[in-house]
């Protein structure tokens, strides 16, 4: 009884495999291409191992949702736990054919799949990732591979992070064989001894970043998805906002709206921070109850459509309308934002030219003019962190800074934060502005991504004057014998 209940739900699970799937997934051959694209780049006589990223456990049996490791998928698109994949720069013999990459996977296991979801084993990769050298994950501590014949091994070292399932195969297992293999020390810094051996950390992350940071057109693709879905979650809280709501309210919004149009993650813990909460670069709690009608409110979120992520970020006044001060920092935060963009282009800096020369420039002779500092050259937290970075697979995504190139997409995102107890007059206290916007680069300039959310603040009033969906929409009080009938 046992073996036939296994075996349907193994039949199960594998006609299930390719069923509800959205149709704009990256396809095999995107993957393939990359696979290609890096053994092109690898040293002679070189071998580059990428490992799956690990399960992440939340609290007691809860595991946090699973999340690839954005290299693993981005030249695999298995999004399982628990695999290997190695990519050989020379083709290697092997008993019945040659092979240049091989990669190593959860084997099908069909109660744990009733569990916890479809696994597509050693078949599923071969036929819908399109792999030849396909193993199960508890095949490769047998596996004969001899890594010092390599001049070169490209991996990434790794992090004390990794829990023991004690699961035959598991990413513990895995990493252990491979350090067993590769006679990676078991003590010792290994960047002290790497000059004695073939280890090579440095490499592969040189090579991923010069890949990742130049988009593909189905990247950008899926990255204007995300933008746009990120966008809209911000108009609609605009129309949305009222004084008293809570920030947990307005992060819901916008992540009702991600779900709405299938994003399936946020890529980053959503920040909303309504006045001095806003000083916080990274203010996650969102748990102030009532927000003040003579509050701002900064809202850095982004959604995660099939792994790629948006940025963006707005920062509205909660009754509707800026005052005097506030309409003075977020209009000398736009204007600073706006110059950068407008200057964003091939051969061009993020740091030098478009940091320090347009936008940090403009910020500290605005600051000058309304009294909050004293020169251009006074030395200040205001504005304490860099004007942009890469979007991709992850949020703050791997590229390169030297000079921007047509194919990147960057965040351009000057801000300007006054906290409460400032060494200013304290009208400015607890002001805080930052806008965040997505550029593509091209050939000649650049193409602003995110338009569907505002950014002027005349234009921000004007959206909020509009009404919303969620006006009508008012739940009992939490305790109450109001059931809403």
């Amino acid at each position: 009884m046992k073996k036939l209940l296994s075996l349907v739900l193994l039949a199960t699970t594998i006609s299930g495999l390719a069923q509800n799937e959205p149709d704009d997934f990256l396809k095999s051959e995107f993957h393939a291409e990359r696979r290609t694209l890096v053994r092109d780049k690898m040293p002679d006589n070189s071998v580059a191992v990428f490992f799956a990223a690990p399960v992440r456990n939340r609290a007691n049996d809860v595991d946090f949702i699973y999340h690839q490791d954005p290299n693993f998928y981005y030249l695999t698109g298995y999004r399982e736990p628990h695999a290997v994949l190695m990519i050989f720069k020379e083709e290697q013999e092997g008993p019945d054919s040659n092979y240049d990459e091989i990669i190593f996977v959860q084997p099908r296991n069909a109660m744990a799949e009733m569990w916890t979801g479809r696994r597509l084993g050693i078949t599923g990769v071969k036929e819908k990732l399109e792999f030849n050298q396909v193993f199960n994950n508890t095949e490769f501590e047998g596996y004969n591979i001899d890594f010092a014949k390599f001049d070169k091994v490209l991996f990434y070292d790794f992090f004390n992070d990794v829990r023991d399932t004690r699961a035959e195969g598991d990413l513990y297992d895995l990493i252990k064989s491979f350090k067993q293999k590769a006679g990676y020390p078991s003590e010792g810094d290994l960047r002290i001894e790497s000059a004695a051996n073939n280890l090579d950390m440095e490499t592969l992350d040189q090579i991923m970043k010069d890949l990742r940071g130049i988009k593909t057109p189905e990247e950008i693709e899926l990255l204007r998805k995300a933008v746009d879905i990120s966008c809209i979650g911000q108009a609609e809280v605009m129309k949305a906002m009222k004084p008293g709501m809570s920030e947990r309210e307005v992060q819901g919004i916008h992540e009702f709206v991600f779900k709405k149009y299938q994003a399936e993650y946020e890529g980053y813990p959503s920040i909303v921070g309504a006045g001095n909460n806003g000083c916080i670069l990274h203010y996650v709690e969102n748990h102030q109850p009532e927000i003040k009608s003579d509050k701002m409110i900064l809202m850095d979120l982004g959604a995660e459509y099939h792994g790629y992520t948006a940025d963006v970020t707005r920062t509205i006044p909660i009754d509707g309308k800026f005052s005097k001060e506030e309409k003075a920092i977020y209009d000398l935060v736009y204007k600073a934002q706006n110059e950068a963009i407008k200057a964003a282009k091939p051969g061009v800096n993020i740091g030098r030219d478009l940091d320090a020369a347009i936008a940090r420039k403009i910020i500290n002779e605005g600051l000058v003019e309304l009294g909050i500092i004293e020169s251009g050259d006074q030395r200040h937290l205001y504005f304490p962190h860099g004007l942009g970075h890469h979007i991709g697979l992850d949020v703050h995504d791997k590229g390169n800074y030297d000079q921007l190139e047509a194919g990147m997409v960057i965040t351009i995102e000057p801000g300007i934060y006054i906290p409460e107890g400032a060494a200013c007059d304290e009208k400015w206290w607890g002001i805080a502005v930052r806008i965040e916007d997505c550029i593509l680069i091209t050939e000649d300039g650049n193409e602003l991504l995110s338009d569907l959310a505002p950014r002027k603040s005349d234009e921000i009033e004007k959206l909020m004057k509009q009404p919303s969906p969620l006006d009508s929409f008012v739940l009992p009080e939490l305790g109450s014998d109001d059931k809403g009938e």
